[in-house]
Formats: C-alpha cells, sequence, structure tokens
C-alpha cells in the first residue's frame, strides 16, 4: 500500500499542485523545497494553511545525495519533479541542468533503490522528442536532444530506465506534455502572453508563432501523476500525459487577446527565439497508454483552463515583472 510520498520540486508550479491534490486524496506527504536562507517553500507558501499543515517540508538541494536519501526515508514512494526546466537558459548554463537534471534524478534512483521504496516516478518532458518525426508521439517515438534542457532530461530517462532493468526498481517514467495553470512562471508561453495582456500592454512580444504544443491543464497534468501511481501495470513503462491536440503559438496569442484584450497586437522579438536547430516545431502527444494502462483522461477543456488560468493570473499579477523577459 502506497500511502506516504516525498513529492520532490513540491515548491514548483506542478509540484505544488500535486502536492495539493495528493493531500486532497489522503496520502501522506513529504514536500522536498529548495533550501533558501529566506526560509521560503515556493509555492508551497500559498496553500491554505489547512492543507499546509498537513505536509511535512523537507528543505535540501537535489542534488546533494545525502539530503535525498534522509528525505525519502520512511516514505513508501517518491514523485521526482525537481529539475531546471527552463530552455533559454539552459543555453547560458548546461553545467547546472546536468548537475541537477542527471545528477539530481541519479541521487534519487541510488536511494530508492538502497531504501527499497515501493515505487518511484521520474519526470520526464515531451521535449525528449524534439521535433515531431509523427503524430500524434507515441512513448517509441525516436528521442532528439535539441536543447541542453532536452538533453539532460533524456539523459535523466535512460537512467531511470537502467535502474528499472538493472535492480528491478519498481519504476515510471511519466512525460507530460506542455503543462499550464495558475502558478507558472512567465518563463512559459502563456504566462508570458497573459501578464503582458493584463498589465496593459498592447504590444506582445514573443519569439516564433508557428511552432505548435500540446497543452495540459495543471489540474489534469496532478492527476495523470497520481493514476499512474495507483496502477502496478504502470511499472516499467514511459507513459505520456498529453491531450492529444494541438494549438499553434499564433492562435494560441489571438485566443488570449481576444479574451483579454482585442485592441493587443504580436511583435516578434528577436532576443525570444530560438536558434533554428533547436526550435521544436511540432509537439501532439498519444494519449492511449494512459488511457489504457489508467483512470486517466483529461477533465479539463482547454478553454475551461484558460479561463481558470486568466484569473488567477488576475489577482497575483504584482508576483510578475511583466517588463523582463524571464528566460
Amino acid at each position: 500500500m502506497i500511502k506516504k510520498i516525498l513529492v520532490t520540486g513540491a515548491d514548483g508550479f506542478i509540484g505544488s499542485h500535486l502536492v495539493e491534490k495528493l493531500i486532497e486524496e489522503g496520502y501522506e506527504v513529504r514536500a522536498f523545497a529548495l533550501y533558501n536562507s529566506f526560509n521560503t517553500w515556493g509555492w508551497l507558501d500559498t496553500l491554505p494553511q489547512e492543507t499546509l499543515n498537513k505536509i511535512d517540508v523537507f528543505t535540501g538541494d537535489v542534488r546533494d545525495p545525502n539530503a535525498v536519501r534522509t528525505a525519502m526515508e520512511g516514505m513508501d514512494g517518491v514523485m521526482h519533479l525537481a529539475a531546471l526546466i527552463a530552455i533559454p537558459f539552459s543555453y547560458y548554463a548546461p553545467d547546472t541542468y546536468v548537475d541537477t537534471n542527471v545528477k539530481g534524478t541519479l541521487n534519487v534512483l541510488q536511494a530508492a533503490r538502497n531504501l527499497n521504496t515501493k515505487r518511484v516516478l521520474v519526470t520526464s518532458t515531451s521535449e525528449v522528442y524534439g521535433t515531431a518525426q509523427y503524430v500524434p508521439i507515441d512513448e517509441k517515438h525516436p528521442y532528439q536532444g535539441q536543447s541542453p534542457y532536452s538533453a539532460t532530461k533524456i539523459g535523466a530517462d535512460r537512467l531511470a530506465e537502467s535502474f528499472y532493468r538493472s535492480f528491478e526498481l519498481p519504476l515510471t517514467i511519466v512525460r507530460p506534455f506542455n503543462t499550464f495553470g495558475p502558478r507558472q512562471s512567465a518563463r512559459a508561453v502563456i504566462p508570458t502572453i497573459i501578464t503582458q495582456l493584463l498589465s496593459g500592454k498592447t504590444e506582445i512580444k514573443l519569439g516564433s508563432l508557428e511552432p505548435t504544443r500540446d497543452f495540459n491543464y495543471v489540474k489534469d497534468t496532478a492527476r495523470g501523476f497520481i493514476e499512474i501511481l495507483k496502477s502496478d501495470r504502470t511499472i516499467g513503462e514511459e507513459i505520456n500525459i498529453a491531450t492529444q491536440k494541438e494549438i499553434s503559438i499564433g492562435q494560441l496569442a489571438e485566443e488570449l487577446i481576444c479574451q483579454i484584450n482585442p485592441n493587443a497586437r504580436i511583435i516578434c522579438e528577436t532576443q525570444r527565439l530560438r536558434p533554428e536547430k533547436s526550435e521544436v516545431e511540432r509537439l501532439l502527444g498519444s494519449n492511449e497508454k494512459i488511457k489504457a494502462l489508467t483512470g486517466w483522461s483529461p477533465q479539463y477543456t482547454f478553454e475551461e483552463g484558460l479561463s481558470e488560468t486568466i484569473a488567477w493570473f488576475r489577482d497575483h499579477l504584482d508576483q510578475y515583472k511583466v517588463d523582463i523577459y524571464n528566460i
């Protein structure tokens, strides 16, 4: 019986939603948050006090094996979400991405093996596939490291696979496609557009408008993790969480402009463009496998997710530096 769960990256966007959902479903949760001298717990600080009272918060750094092992002691399972994820920043700091995404994952795997952890979920990303070679992208699609970020995630995934095959670690690689919703950082495209529009700007600065993405609403993503955890059929598998629908960045921007400020227009800003061979032009994921192995299917339409997201950002706009390009 899996009841005690450690969530790494619990202070982040998806992690905080996952912690909230786990508590709602009756799990005992230890939340691994990145240590800092301000004693802040990221987005966990914004959860209702009654929820926060039920969470065992552990501060540390996934790059430190002792911290990871200590946090995992006494846990039935671990959901490993801690990672550096911003693609543009990975161009500047690839060493840090290797340390966090590859070595951090290795620390979790080693601790899980030594502690006989019953379930391990390692978080991947749709970026490991690169530009779609066919659609919908299923779990057999080839990998292509089109940024240092995606390369480190490919490395982490393959390490995870090796621990399942070499040591029979009860592990699943969970691969969400582009997740959006409340609490997301402005380095992601949907918050970038929404925050510029809500601040009253009429020239919305973006990079390339042609790429397409498969957007998951964060509450559906969190529920996907939990459904994967609940099913023993998912052990040893790599599983997409996707809607199997796509929209271009340009279409997305026009939809948000229509909803928030129809007088705004899009400006393509050079510094936001990725190197040509690094830009992932198309992501459209298959969700057939997760539907076959679990009880998951999306509960939110894209429009419903956008509506909730816009409403949240209206109330929290002061937490975002709208005038600064967030890489």
